[in-house]
């Protein structure tokens, strides 16, 4: 599983603005290009899609395009970082509606947003990141989700509502049994079931098994 495997060096080439541009302009730009790329990578994929055609799905000129992503790999890694920096975000917001001291409710609202915004956005996750056929094992280390967990599980800590010895290799832990958990939900499949009700019961299982991970730790 090579999900969220970041940061990665972004792009260096930043877009040359006018001199009467403003800053809110180059984002327009940046996003019309990286939301152009994530559709026609959806439904090409990866090699079958050059910059030439980013920019006119995006209706850029190429040479504007170039100024601001110099090759593919650069519009890739843009969405990389796109990709990991919303779920964040989204992870963020929805610990911080759970109130003061509440750590096992932002435990549980950041597992709920790990198994929502992989399988909302599974075709878009897949070939952003499994297409590179890459194992880079200081992403698993240099990593904002980790890093985000690890914040999580230090705060818990800290308010000596959880124990564990290492947070870091903790939410590494975490990190791999969400991804491979809802990997098997996408493989297996549950045609049968309520797809809402498949979200939840994978969610509540981590959860379970996460709770109790850092609760078993007290005992030593």
């Amino acid at each position: 599983m090579t999900a969220f495997l970041l940061p990665v060096a972004g792009p260096e080439s930043a877009f040359p603005p006018p001199a009467a541009a403003a800053a809110t302009g180059e984002a327009a730009v940046r996003a019309a290009a990286l939301d152009a790329a994530a559709r026609l990578f959806v439904e090409r994929g990866l090699e079958r899609v050059g910059l030439a055609d980013i920019a006119a799905a995006a209706g850029l000129e190429p040479r504007a395009l170039r100024a601001c992503y110099a090759s593919r790999e650069h519009v890739l890694l843009a969405l990389q970082e796109r990709f990991v920096r919303d779920f964040c975000q989204r992870a963020a917001q929805a610990m911080d509606a759970c109130r003061e001291g509440d750590w096992s409710g932002r435990l549980r609202a950041w597992v709920r947003t790990g198994v929502d915004g992989y399988l909302d956005n599974v075709a878009l996750h897949d070939v952003v990141f499994h297409d590179l056929r890459t194992h880079d094992r200081h992403a698993w280390q240099d990593n904002p989700v980790v890093d985000q967990l690890v914040e999580l599980l230090e705060g818990g800590i800290a308010a000596r509502v959880w124990a564990a010895p290492d947070p870091r290799m903790t939410a590494l832990i975490f990190f791999t049994a969400l991804h491979s958990a809802v990997d098997r939900v996408i493989v297996c499949g549950e045609p049968q079931d309520d797809p809402v009700q498949v979200r939840h019961r994978l969610a509540q299982t981590l959860i379970g098994y996460f709770e109790r991970s850092v609760q078993w730790w007290s005992r030593f």
